[in-house]
């Protein structure tokens, strides 16, 4: 199984230690073609790549190439929503992981899609009992 992990670079790292964790334990299902979201080393810029253009066209081949995808959008991210919403247009299977908080808001256009499995979570042992369930209906 191929498995799209999606995240927040620019719009913010601060969980970057949360999806290093998360993707090592999406790692006993699949191969995690976006393993590099979790590297904190990764700057806020995102700079895994020679161009925009070229970070662009390489996770759009990653994300049709793969068979699920699985986004952590507690931190407000463009790319990500950009990701979800191009997934969902393909008919891909979509797990969004949200962490209630204060000052944390989840989009609308995320919470309200019909073509995304919506879990609120408060561990990350929660969000991977939450992985677990979606990958065995998938």
């Amino acid at each position: 199984m191929k498995i799209y992990f999606a995240g927040s670079i620019r719009g913010g790292r601060e969980d970057a230690a949360l999806y290093q964790e998360i993707i090592d334990y999406l790692k006993n299902f699949g191969e995690v073609l976006t393993e590099h979201i979790g590297d904190p080393k990764l700057s806020h810029l995102g700079n895994d790549g020679e161009s925009d253009a070229f970070i662009h066209n390489r996770d759009m081949e990653w994300l049709i190439s793969s068979d699920i995808i699985v986004a952590e959008v507690t931190t407000v991210s463009m790319g990500v929503g950009y990701e979800i919403g191009r997934a969902v247009e393909m008919g891909k299977n979509v797990l969004c992981l949200f962490r209630p908080a204060k000052n944390k808001n989840l989009s609308a256009m995320i919470a309200g899609c019909p073509g995304v499995s919506l879990v609120e979570y408060a561990k990350p042992g929660d969000a991977k009992k939450a992985i677990s369930a979606f990958l065995k209906g998938h």
